[in-house]
């Protein structure tokens, strides 16, 4: 048995169950991916893929159980070529951060503009995309940390810090009604024309859940994925917002204006989510802290140790 082997296993996996595809990402041939299966294989004496002629077709009971451990084998031999690498120099690298739109747009922008003065040998790379896209990136290994509100926490696989927490705010046209109800409610906002959040982005679950609570039905007329489409819309008069306060710059955003919407409902949690089992460097460490000064490495690593965290706010 060696490591070679087990990656072939979890490579064919990653590609379908398609042995070509994944001798093409191993830069080997697939004759030899899939005789080295057979030799683990007949070494462990189980069929680890279930067969139909020389098509594999899934995977079996035992062969989830070998590939589950394969996965975590390999993953801890990335750790030690990181340890390596960490005490060489822990402050010159590749950090990649897996977010959405707002918190890139948002939240991050004084974290990043610290981190590069202090960590000015890590190239950092930011992936934007939906919830669920970033927990799987950073799953998959191809991001270090997720930042999110939805999703981090519910993810398997991922160890969830919270970083942040938020409310909202109602935005409209600076001479709309809704600027100037008091007090503003629940029932004074279904009202109106809603724009907002799509369902999976920035805690909209949480309005739901307050709306559904008094048995009101807003009327959404746009779902959008990030707060500059919303205002956009509601700078057309399309209907009122429903934001992230965080999104709302009353310099910037001249055209609308605002009120505070914290009273009505539940703050929401933005959440750093890590692969299991991961190994920090040390400007890994750095980023998180500066973005969440109660998220010390030592708060960090026992959240790791205990596979999860609700250390708290």
């Amino acid at each position: 048995m060696n490591l070679q082997q087990l990656r072939y296993v979890v490579e064919v996996v990653r590609a379908g169950l398609n042995v070509s595809e994944a001798a093409d990402a191993l830069y080997t041939s697939q004759p030899g991916v899939s005789k080295q299966i057979r030799q683990l294989e007949e070494e462990l004496g189980i069929e680890i893929f279930v067969r139909h002629g020389k098509r594999l077709t899934g995977v079996t009971e035992p062969g989830r159980q070998v590939l589950a451990i394969a996965e975590r084998m390999l993953g801890e031999v990335d750790s030690l070529k990181k340890v390596g690498a960490e005490f060489r120099n822990e402050s010159e690298g590749v950090l990649t951060i897996a977010t959405t739109h707002n918190q890139a747009r948002y939240a991050l922008p004084r974290v990043v503009q610290a981190y590069v003065q202090k960590y000015p040998g890590v190239r950092l790379h930011l992936h934007q995309g939906s919830p669920r896209q970033i927990c799987e990136w950073v799953l998959e290994g191809e991001a270090d940390l997720a930042i999110a509100t939805e999703s981090v926490g519910e993810t398997e696989g991922l160890v969830s810090l919270p970083s942040y927490q938020w409310n909202r705010c109602v935005i409209a046209t600076p001479r709309h009604p809704i600027l100037k109800t008091t007090p503003l409610t629940l029932e004074e906002i279904v009202k109106y024309p809603i724009v907002t959040y799509d369902t999976t982005f920035a805690g909209r679950s949480e309005v739901n859940r307050a709306f559904l609570g008094r048995g009101l039905k807003p009327n959404v007329v746009l779902a959008a994925m990030d707060a500059d489409v919303i205002k956009t819309y509601v700078a057309m008069d399309l209907g009122i917002g429903l934001i992230a306060s965080i999104a709302y710059d009353p310099i910037v955003d001249r055209r609308i204006g605002a009120v505070d919407a914290s009273h009505l409902f539940s703050s929401a949690v933005t959440r750093i989510g890590i692969r299991k089992n991961a190994y920090l460097r040390g400007y890994v460490y750095g980023f998180i802290e500066l973005m969440s000064s109660h998220l010390t490495r030592r708060v960090v690593d026992a959240a790791l140790l205990g596979g999860g965290s609700d250390a708290g706010l």
